[in-house]
């Protein structure tokens, strides 16, 4: 019985490990065929509880990913047919059919018979665009991405964003209602502008679920490697359905370097460790390497640097400085001076006043942080008194910058954050004391 139990045992490990690795490419495969991404993903899930069925006893097949797909697109087809004789009975019995005429359902099920062998990549490139479609909600395309590309469960997803597995399962089941209320097809959209504004939905899902692992905005840890490893490897998957979008290119280099430099951004209790302070020995070679190859493809494509590019451009000037000293910041002021330009921001321009502070003195850069002061989109964001806090200590302002650092705990709502901030505001208030 021992034994058995841990065969079971790695079966089960077994199929989880495939089922992150292939369901996205599974269900791409099953939606070509039943156009619908619910039902795409429920047969998807019955070819997972086969395997469950079936591998502990028959042994993991040789190629598992091939398996599900298999399984999964021969429930697609026997789906289709049913639904194709069901049709026929209305017709036999003289219902007038509310969907397509006979022919018509012929025709789609040649189609799906077709599909069923159709190219994968292809399929996997479509499943992104609709998962991202700009008709549904921020959250409502995230959890959905990460649940139908990125394999997690709606208790990961939940999990990772801090919040309810019922609220996340909501916000997936109303995505999917929505794609179908909206008759949004699963295609990606021809060259032009429609295309554009899609691919910038899809490159902004993957930038917010980077985000959100390499500073997580609530809870009490830091960082979440987790949906940043996600989100990377939705990047370079991305990357290589798309090779001719530079954009594509430009935010896999600024994930890549961002990435490299985790195992330097926490203490050894957890605590944040600022850019400045980072040990760049643990910063890791192999994916800044990753990121230098994937800015390199970016500005070899024609077009001007996008937004994503021109944020890579500007982590690369922090990964090749050994350094803090050796940070080329006039370099960094003036890729944010056309960043501004292109996506102009508040946040941008908070970022653009650091830059300036730090390449021509923290006047400068404080006078560009004061002229922010009202804008609203900045008004709780704890970033602002941060910065200003920043800077007043950099000019020997101490009292005023505790005043900042204390305002900004007060905002933000990551605990290890929020214990940085009280540390800084507790060195200035002793500066203070000091003169």
């Amino acid at each position: 019985m021992t034994g058995s139990g841990s065969c079971d045992d790695d079966a089960r490990r077994a199929i989880d490990a495939v089922w992150r690795i292939e369901s996205a490419r599974v269900i791409a495969g099953v939606a070509r065929i039943v156009r619908d991404l619910g039902i795409a993903e429920e047969l998807a899930q019955d070819a997972l509880v086969a395997a469950l069925e079936q591998w502990p006893e028959s042994g993991v097949p040789d190629n598992p990913g091939a398996w599900l797909m298999a399984t999964a697109k021969h429930r697609a087809i026997d789906l289709v047919r049913r639904k194709e004789r069901y049709a026929r009975k209305l017709e036999e019995l003289g219902h007038r059919l509310e969907s397509q005429d006979q022919d018509s359902q012929e025709a789609d099920f040649a189609a799906a018979e077709a599909a069923a062998d159709g190219d994968i990549e292809d399929d996997l490139l479509r499943l992104v665009f609709t998962a991202c479609h700009p008709v549904l909600a921020t959250e409502a395309r995230v959890a959905l991405t990460l649940r139908l590309l990125g394999g997690l469960t709606t208790a990961e997803i939940a999990r990772a964003f801090l919040v309810g597995e019922p609220t996340v399962a909501q916000r997936i089941v109303r995505a999917k209602k929505t794609l179908a209320k909206a008759g949004v097809r699963f295609e990606v959209p021809e060259e032009g502008e429609e295309r554009r504004e899609r691919l910038a939905s899809v490159l902004e899902v993957i930038y917010l679920i980077f985000n959100e692992g390499y500073s997580a905005t609530a809870g009490d840890d830091w960082m979440r490697p987790a949906l940043c490893e996600d989100a990377l490897r939705l990047g370079r998957v991305l990357a290589g359905l798309m090779p001719r979008e530079p954009e594509v290119h430009g935010l896999v280099a600024l994930l890549e370097i961002q990435a490299s430099r985790a195992a330097a951004r926490t203490g050894p209790s957890g605590e944040p460790v600022l850019l400045t302070d980072q040990d760049r020995r643990r910063w890791d070679q192999l994916l800044i390497r990753r990121g230098f190859a994937a800015l390199a493809r970016a500005d070899a494509l024609p077009g001007l640097p996008g937004p994503y590019a021109l944020q890579a451009a500007i982590a690369a000037c922090h990964a090749r400085a050994l350094t803090p000293d050796a940070t080329d910041w006039p370099r960094i002021a003036e890729l944010y001076d056309a960043l501004a330009r292109l996506v102009p921001s508040p946040v941008v321009e908070l970022n653009r006043a650091v830059a300036v502070a730090m390449a021509h003195g923290p006047e400068q850069g404080l006078k560009l942080v004061d002229a922010l002061s009202d804008e609203p989109a900045l008004r709780r964001y704890h970033l602002l008194p941060t910065v200003r806090g920043d800077l007043l200590a950099r000019l020997g302002r101490h009292a005023e910058a505790r005043t900042e650092f204390e305002r900004a705990a007060a905002l933000t709502r990551n605990e290890r954050e929020r214990e940085l901030l009280l540390a800084r505001a507790a060195e200035a208030g002793r500066g203070e004391a000091g003169r």
